[in-house]
């Protein structure tokens, strides 16, 4: 422990590295906007209306953000994926925001559309999603856990830039407000103090009591019996 002006001091200390990060990152927005654009085709999703042209997802808007959401076949609810459900509530809740410059935002889920939408309407997302279980396309067809950035264009679609695994973490405001805590996420992996409690692995709070955490905010939810096989 030490005085307030001692903290002042190693703040002050502090925020020259935060700076520098933070003028880092404007670097690298900068050079995504210059990253070449690669063209995608028009491919069909499944969604509330049926079938659905990817150029429909960008409403009345020339950009496009896409979460694609794993979907693990034959898990109930409480089994899909917490990191993409952890992804979506957080980014979905932002929304209006994305709207206001001109930026729509869907979700495409890997399972079908039966099953995927019996998650979005217990999740309560509140953007659009589809399916693209039956999409035969190597950037909306496979890997999963990834937003992906779009522009329209002439009437066709680009993509423009991805990020995926940890990258997708740098855009999620719950676990940069988490990163900025004293404890951290209390994982192994963290080079915290001595002493500091670290005593779980990588993503163990995605996930409490059987269910992925944002599930929890649900009405009605309660503990999940893994040896379950219904619907929580």
């Amino acid at each position: 422990m030490v005085t307030l002006t001692a903290w002042r001091d190693a703040h002050d200390e502090l925020l020259v590295q935060e700076k520098a990060h933070t003028h880092a990152g404007d670097a690298l927005a900068a050079a995504r906007r210059r990253m070449p654009m690669t063209e995608l085709p028009d491919v069909v999703v499944e969604g509330d209306d049926g079938p659905t042209p990817l150029l429909d997802l960008f409403g009345d808007h020339d950009q496009l953000i896409l979460y694609k959401h794993m979907w693990h076949d034959g898990q109930p609810i409480e089994g899909q994926c917490e990191g993409c459900t952890l992804a979506v509530w957080d980014a979905t809740h932002g929304t209006p925001y994305l709207e206001s410059r001109g930026i729509s935002f869907a979700v495409l889920f890997e399972g079908a559309w039966a099953e995927a939408r019996e998650l979005r309407d217990f999740m309560g997302y509140p953007v659009p999603c589809f399916s693209v279980h039956d999409v035969d396309d190597p950037i909306l067809g496979t890997g999963f856990g990834e937003f992906l950035f779009l522009l329209r264009r002439d009437g066709k679609p680009y993509l423009t830039y991805a990020v995926t695994g940890r990258g997708t973490e740098a855009m999620l405001s719950s676990m940069q407000l988490i990163d900025r805590t004293v404890y951290g996420r209390g994982e192994r992996w963290e080079d915290s103090p001595a002493g500091w409690p670290q005593d779980r692995d990588a993503s163990w709070w995605w996930r409490q009591d059987g269910r992925p955490a944002a599930q929890w905010a649900r009405p009605g939810a309660t503990p999940v019996d893994p040896r379950a096989h219904h619907h929580g």
